[in-house]
């Protein structure tokens, strides 16, 4: 009988076994750790919030100076008012959480309760509750590690920027991502799919051809683009002196501002440079690595160098979206409309990677099939 094993090309970056084991160890287990991760992060959430609720301190929505303040929807609020709301609901996700351990609501009205639960806390924590914190830090980034080796430009300390308000939007981000994965896993494990990739026994794949896969993904790719070009085109008239949605008043107190016109500049750069990478999900050097990167070049790129970067980027773009929502003011248009369409750009690039990893992947490793 022939063989039928075939050797992986020398240019696919293939990990060597033990590597393969470690991922397989920690990363792919992520259906059965994401729950109990979940069930750990309500109780202790929760815990605080009790605590909050009976007048214990460090409440983070409470009104605070300007410059210790955050954008959440919740804030400012009372802690009397808002924290037994949140006991109560991290109460209900401890329970919602251990009833999907024991797999007691594998069908009826259980498990539709659990799933519209998880969903819930999965959305709310992760893109209405938080602000635009995380976009920030994560344009910022360099100029943060620049800060934190050599202290310019000081005076201010990490604790300008990482105070606790802020701080607790990340922690109920993280618990919005744990929801999210543990009730996609439950659903799944209820619904007869393979709990790691998705696919359903003998299901059609309507999404298994490349040809539309990659139509599609282009589609919600240009998408995107278009998104980005409001930020980016107000940021650079502002910067060459033309007030594009703004009062002449406001662009000269920012032309007096030191270095406010060359951060607005940035940022737009920024989020073009984004937009353009954002053309890897469909073109051909987001799926081998192009020349200019000599190091690599040639070598098959590995779904999840694309895939979690970008579905990261596109998560927190949509709070920072809804954020501007809430703040927009049709006289001063140009500051938060064009971050408005965040929301879009997040939506779209967030399709477009989905579409992307569809496209990418090869067959499961648990399942077989694929």
């Amino acid at each position: 009988m022939p063989n039928t094993v075939t050797e992986t090309p020398p240019d696919e970056e293939t990990p060597p076994p033990a590597a393969v084991d470690r991922y397989r160890r920690w990363w792919s287990g992520w259906p059965d750790w994401s729950v109990y991760l979940a069930v750990v992060w309500s109780a202790l959430y929760g815990a605080a919030s009790l605590y909050w609720a009976l007048g214990g301190d460090g409440y983070p929505f409470e009104r605070v100076h300007e410059d210790r303040s955050s954008g959440s929807i919740l804030e400012p609020s009372r802690a009397e008012a808002v924290a037994p709301v949140l006991a109560l609901f991290c109460a209900l996700g401890v329970v919602a959480g251990v009833t999907m351990l024991k797999n007691l609501g594998t069908g009826g009205r259980v498990r539709k309760a659990l799933l519209a639960y998880g969903w819930v806390a999965g959305v709310a924590l992760t893109l209405l509750i938080p602000d635009y914190s995380l976009l920030g830090l994560l344009a910022f980034s360099p100029a943060l590690l620049v800060f934190v080796f050599t202290g310019v430009p000081g005076p201010q300390d990490m604790g300008d920027i990482m105070y606790w308000h802020r701080g607790n939007l990340m922690i109920v981000f993280i618990g919005g991502l744990l929801w999210v994965a543990a009730t996609l896993a439950f659903q799944r494990r209820t619904n007869g799919q393979c709990v790691y990739c998705g696919r359903a026994p003998h299901a059609p794949g309507r999404w298994t051809d490349p040809v539309r896969l990659r139509t599609w993904g282009r589609r919600a790719v240009w998408l995107a683009v278009l998104s980005t070009l409001p930020y980016d085109i107000t940021r650079i008239a502002w910067y060459f002196g033309w007030p594009l949605g703004i009062t002449d008043e406001f662009l000269k107190e920012m032309q007096d501002t030191p270095n406010m016109l060359e951060i607005g500049l940035a940022l737009g750069v920024v989020s073009t440079l984004g937009s353009l990478l954002t053309h890897g999900l469909v073109a051909g050097w987001g799926e081998v690595w192009p020349r200019w990167v000599w190091w690599k070049k040639g070598r098959t790129i590995h779904p999840a160098t694309a895939v979690v970067p970008a579905g990261f980027v596109a998560v927190v773009l949509i709070p920072g979206g809804l954020m501007a929502v809430r703040g927009f003011e049709l006289g001063s248009w140009g500051i938060t409309g064009p971050a408005i369409l965040w929301v879009v750009w997040g939506a779209a690039l967030g399709v477009a990677t989905y579409l992307y990893q569809l496209r990418r992947r090869g067959a499961c490793r648990s399942c077989g099939q694929g």
